[in-house]
C-alpha cells in the first residue's frame, strides 16, 4: 500500500467511495449529531471556546471551515503556502500511517501555523466495523504520533467515510476527541477536474458550513485557492472547527454536523 503516488491514491480512493453518497442515519446509532450553533446556544458567555484565542464570533459573522482529510502527503506543503498567503486557517485531519509517520516535519509546520491538527485514524479503516479495541488503537496511535511531533494531542477527530456509532463514540470520549463530520463535499476523491471541484464547492457552501476536501488528490490544491478567493467574495469568513464552535467547545465523544441552509 502507498508504494506509488498513483497507487496510493487508487488504494485511498477506493476506502473513500462509499463517502459519496453519505446519508447517515446517526439516531439509528444512538448518535445524535450536534451543529455548531447547537455548540454555540450551549457555551457560556465567558467562554471562548477552542485555544481560548477566539478570532471571530460565528453568531455574527458568515463564517465557514475548511477541512482537509487524509493527509499529509506531497502537495500539503504547496497548500500550505496557499493558506498562509491568503491568511486561511484550516483544519487538518491527519492520517497516521504512510502520513503523520512520513511526513513529520509538515504535521509540524501545519501546527506551527495556526491551523487545527486533527485525527482521521491511523489507517483509514472503518470504525464501525470494528471492535471496540480496534477503534481505539485506530485512535491512540495517531493521537500518540501527533503528540509526540507538536507537543499536543489532538481534540478533534473524523471517522473515515463519516461513520460512527455508540462504540466510537464511547472511545472518542475516553481519548478526549469529538466527532467532525461535514456539509459540503467536492467528491475531489472522484475527479481531478479542480474546475469541478471548485464548482461543488460553491455550489453547495453555506454558513456554518464545514468543506471537505482532501490534500491528497491532484485536482484538490490547484481548487483552493478560486475557492476561498470566491467565498470571501461572498462574505464568507474561514475559521478553523473549534472557532466555529466558538464561544462553545467540542465535547469528547459528540458528533458535530452543520445543517444545510
Amino acid at each position: 500500500m502507498f508504494r506509488s503516488r498513483s497507487g496510493r491514491k487508487r488504494t485511498v480512493t477506493t476506502a473513500l467511495l462509499a463517502a459519496a453518497s453519505l446519508m447517515l442515519t446517526l439516531g439509528a446509532c444512538g448518535v445524535q449529531p450536534l451543529t455548531p450553533q447547537d455548540a454555540r446556544a450551549d457555551a457560556g458567555s465567558d467562554d471562548k471556546g477552542g485555544d481560548g484565542a477566539r478570532r471571530v464570533d460565528c453568531a455574527e459573522v458568515k463564517c465557514i471551515a475548511l477541512t482537509f482529510d487524509a493527509g499529509p502527503g506531497e502537495d500539503t506543503p504547496h497548500l500550505l503556502d496557499v493558506l498562509k498567503e491568503k491568511q486561511v486557517p484550516a483544519t487538518f485531519f491527519l492520517l497516521g500511517s504512510k502520513h503523520v509517520d512520513r511526513y513529520p516535519d509538515v504535521v509540524r509546520r501545519i501546527a506551527a501555523e495556526g491551523h487545527e491538527v486533527a485525527n482521521h485514524t491511523w489507517s483509514h479503516r472503518i470504525l464501525t466495523d470494528l471492535d471496540e479495541s480496534e477503534v481505539r488503537e485506530e485512535l491512540s496511535r495517531t493521537q500518540d504520533a501527533i503528540g509526540k511531533i507538536t507537543g499536543r494531542r489532538p481534540t478533534l477527530m473524523r471517522p473515515p467515510q463519516g461513520r460512527t456509532d455508540g462504540t466510537v463514540s464511547d472511545v472518542s470520549r475516553d481519548l478526549g476527541l469529538a466527532q467532525v463530520l461535514w456539509s459540503i463535499t467536492a467528491k475531489d476523491y472522484s475527479t481531478t477536474d479542480s474546475a469541478l471541484i471548485r464548482q461543488r464547492v460553491l455550489e453547495n457552501a453555506h454558513r456554518d458550513g464545514i468543506i471537505l476536501l482532501h490534500d491528497i488528490y491532484d485536482g484538490t490544491v490547484p481548487a483552493v485557492p478560486s475557492i476561498i478567493d470566491e467565498l470571501k467574495r461572498r462574505g464568507f469568513t474561514f475559521v478553523t472547527v473549534p472557532e466555529l464552535l466558538a464561544p462553545g467547545r467540542a465535547e469528547p465523544g459528540e458528533v458535530y454536523r452543520p445543517e444545510r441552509d
